[in-house]
């Protein structure tokens, strides 16, 4: 039997009976009105004219009466649109909103081919496992806005700001076993990793293992795996992410914690270009791993080599009642952290590790 990762978040098999409800599942989870991205898209394509609220209705099947609600509907969400139902209607900037029909001219090619778009969710992973769970087919993506119980590893909560950072859940069905589930996650790091440094080459993540990225020592990313699975075979994974993208500050109690590629660049960044090259990474990642022989020792090298911290670091691990202190020595086979101690090398199965 293949021991259970710690690392990796094992979901009940029959999750409606035997697990009590997520955070953050009481809360509908309201998809998109897709005639939104749909009007978004068409002004974006008649970006100098005016565009009469018959033919936005004509275009999208709908009643002008309905055009002019779902037009409110994106100013309310800070969409940028001028006019009325008697000029008719004109984009003034593009948004920068994770609509799928923004998205998904840059993803063709590529696994991730079911977007879902909510403006306000509990958690995107919550809603990715309920529909995994539910028969939803491999490559879809759950996006949000804003994510009013996001969740990071064990207990803690990920700050989630609207449309201000990537809160971005896919599911994933590889024909592997349980116990490279790990692998997955690390890859997932060096799936953000590349889509940072595709979009601006001077920006140089850390890799902290086994699911964070920092820059100046300080987290804008976290990588949440969660796993349905038999002993032998894995049913479905849900890949989590979260990235601080464009937030200006952070809340008092984080800001020695976190930070943003806004706060680090000193400029915005486009988050469709960002989750787009995301999702085009992780995509890479992914079939490189199911395809590819050497792939799994190739992501474990490449993980240290994009890591500070895997080697040479004095560190202390909190396993939950057992701790200990150490140097760490790389990672194992498996994607396991090691600590060379007084007492001789010790493997990181479960806990925090804390830099000295």
């Amino acid at each position: 039997m293949v021991p259970h990762n710690p690392f990796i978040k094992k979901s009940p098999t029959n999750r409606a009976a035997s697990r009590p409800q997520r955070p953050g599942s009481a809360l509908p989870h309201e998809q998109t009105d897709t005639r939104l991205g749909r009007i978004v898209r068409l002004l974006t394509g008649y970006a100098t004219v005016v565009v009469s609220g018959t033919k936005i209705a004509e275009e999208i099947g709908t009643s002008r009466s309905d055009v002019w609600r779902l037009v409110q509907q994106l100013r309310a969400l800070g969409v940028e649109i001028a006019g009325h139902p008697a000029t008719g209607y004109q984009l003034k900037t593009v948004p920068d909103l994770l609509l799928p029909e923004l998205l998904t001219p840059h993803l063709r090619g590529t696994i991730f081919q079911h977007l879902h778009h909510y403006y306000r969710v509990g958690s995107t992973s919550t809603a990715a496992m309920d529909a995994a769970a539910a028969g939803a087919p491999e490559g879809s993506v759950f996006l949000a806005e804003q994510q009013t119980a996001g969740r990071g590893r064990g207990a803690h909560q990920w700050h989630s700001a609207q449309s201000a950072g990537i809160y971005c859940s896919v599911i994933l069905r590889p024909a592997l076993p349980p116990s490279e589930a790990l692998i997955l996650s690390l890859a997932a790091g060096l799936a953000v990793h590349s889509a940072v440094q595709e979009i601006d080459s001077r920006a140089n993540p850390d890799l902290k293992w086994p699911n964070d990225l920092l820059i100046g020592g300080k987290k804008f990313c976290g990588i949440l795996t969660e796993m349905n699975a038999e002993v032998t075979r894995v049913r479905h994974i849900v890949v989590g992410i979260g990235i601080n993208v464009n937030q200006p500050s952070f809340p008092p109690e984080l800001q020695p914690l976190a930070t943003s590629l806004r706060l680090v660049s000193g400029t915005e960044w486009s988050r469709v270009e960002l989750c787009a090259a995301l999702l085009k990474s992780l995509d890479r990642q992914y079939r490189d791993l199911l395809e590819k022989p050497g792939a799994h020792d190739s992501i474990l090298r490449r993980f240290q080599e994009r890591s500070s911290s895997v080697r040479g670091r004095e560190v202390t691990v909190d396993g939950g009642g057992d701790e200990f202190s150490g140097v760490t020595e790389g990672l194992d086979s498996r994607g396991f952290l090691q600590v060379r101690t007084l007492q001789g090398l010790r493997v990181v199965l479960s806990g925090t590790v804390r830099p000295n």
